[in-house]
């Protein structure tokens, strides 16, 4: 996405601004729309370049789109759109839902990774068959496959932004800009995403999870041979309820720190706002994440993949377990993060980024807490002016 970005830009600067022949005006229009172009979040500018080429969607899409809170325009690329018949009723949906469509396959795909890889390592710990006749898999392996999912699914959410994490959209609409209208939105689609991969993992790994538990049998840790734990988090025994809240909290925190810190157009220490990089350096952070801070909680940090497949595999017979378990543990992967991100995102604005956020105004945005309604006024008349809505 963001190297689309600086393509753009540098479009700019090569055909008008070392041009001779431009006159004042042109060079003021071109300054205001290149300045317009730099106040978007990388997560946006895909939409940005793309979506208002395409000038397919009807009134009624428009309509359907702005009432879920998204672009009325969908963002497609108007060179790779072959699409025909569209008034036909699935292309509609389709452009209808692209985005919350796009978040949902992104968790999806990150959970099915992620939780697949626990069940392979579980399911045939001490394995003789194996290569080294000890399992499919250790705990590096769980990394791996976090990591993994969660690159592709970058890959797979792009025309959304690609968050797969509501509290990293949440952090987003505060700090970045994106609408807080699609919050609701995303949120409905990264939750389903990671219920129903969940489900996919139970089908195809029932067999092994009766031959472990005995049939019909489900447990959640730490009792003996639980398998519970392929679903959702389960704390260490020794924790105590700060500790599970600070673990989770402080991988959150590095979460959305160095997230911002790969998207900042500023900041030279990456391949210039990252780029096509970005998804290579988020398998890098979890896989990071998870070999450092992953054993005390299971470094749930998000909680569409970690609420969806528990809600799962309560419905698939664990029982009321999965919410009692850890002294009604479940709740902290639902909040840590949300607390995480948003701490991890103010001190990187706050001590690092000097782009466009509520750090960077009088007061650290203070002053608008007194007058949200002019404050939210403000906010949608920019999100307008910018393309966001």
């Amino acid at each position: 996405m963001a190297h689309q970005h600086h393509q753009s830009l540098d479009k700019i600067s090569s055909d008008d601004w070392t041009s001779k022949e431009s006159n004042g005006e042109q060079d003021q229009q071109q300054l205001e729309n290149m300045n317009t172009f730099n106040t978007l979040p990388p997560s946006e500018i895909q939409q940005t370049t793309t979506s208002l080429n395409s000038q397919k969607t009807s009134t009624n899409l428009t309509n359907t789109r702005a009432r879920l809170g998204l672009h009325p325009i969908a963002p497609v690329i108007e060179e790779h759109d072959e699409s025909e018949h569209s008034d036909l009723l699935w292309p509609k949906i389709r452009m209808s839902l692209k985005e919350p469509f796009a978040e949902f396959f992104g968790v999806f795909i990150m959970v099915l990774f992620g939780d697949g890889s626990v069940a392979q390592v579980l399911l045939t710990a001490g394995d003789p068959s194996a290569p080294g006749g000890d399992g499919w898999g250790n705990y590096q392996s769980i990394s791996w496959g976090w990591g993994l999912g969660v690159m592709l699914g970058i890959y797979v959410a792009g025309d959304s932004g690609a968050y797969l994490n509501p509290a990293i959209t949440f952090t987003n609409c505060i700090l970045r800009k994106l609408p807080w209208r699609r919050l609701p939105v995303y949120f409905v689609a990264q939750f389903l995403g990671g219920f129903c991969a969940a489900g996919v993992i139970y089908i195809n790994y029932v067999n092994g999870i009766n031959a472990m538990e005995g049939h019909g049998v489900r447990t959640v840790p730490p009792a003996t041979n639980a398998t519970a734990g392929i679903f959702c988090t389960y704390p260490a025994a020794d924790m105590t309820k700060a500790g599970m809240f600070f673990d989770e909290f402080i991988a959150s925190f590095i979460l959305m720190f160095v997230i911002f810190a790969l998207k900042d157009d500023s900041n030279k220490g990456q391949f210039s706002a990252s780029g096509a990089w970005f998804p290579l350096g988020l398998f890098f952070l979890i896989f990071g994440i998870g070999a450092c801070f992953g054993w005390q909680t299971g470094y749930a940090i998000n909680l569409a993949r970690d609420f969806g497949p528990r809600l799962m595999s309560y419905a698939v017979g664990y029982g009321h377990e999965v919410w009692s378990a850890g002294g009604y543990y479940f709740w902290i992967p639902m909040v840590a993060p949300f607390l995480g991100c948003l701490f991890g995102g103010l001190i990187y604005d706050i001590f690092i980024f000097t782009g466009a956020s509520p750090i960077n105004t009088p007061y650290m945005g203070l002053g608008k807490l007194f007058n949200p309604k002019q404050t939210m006024q403000e906010r949608l008349e920019q999100q307008k002016k910018d393309g966001l809505v």
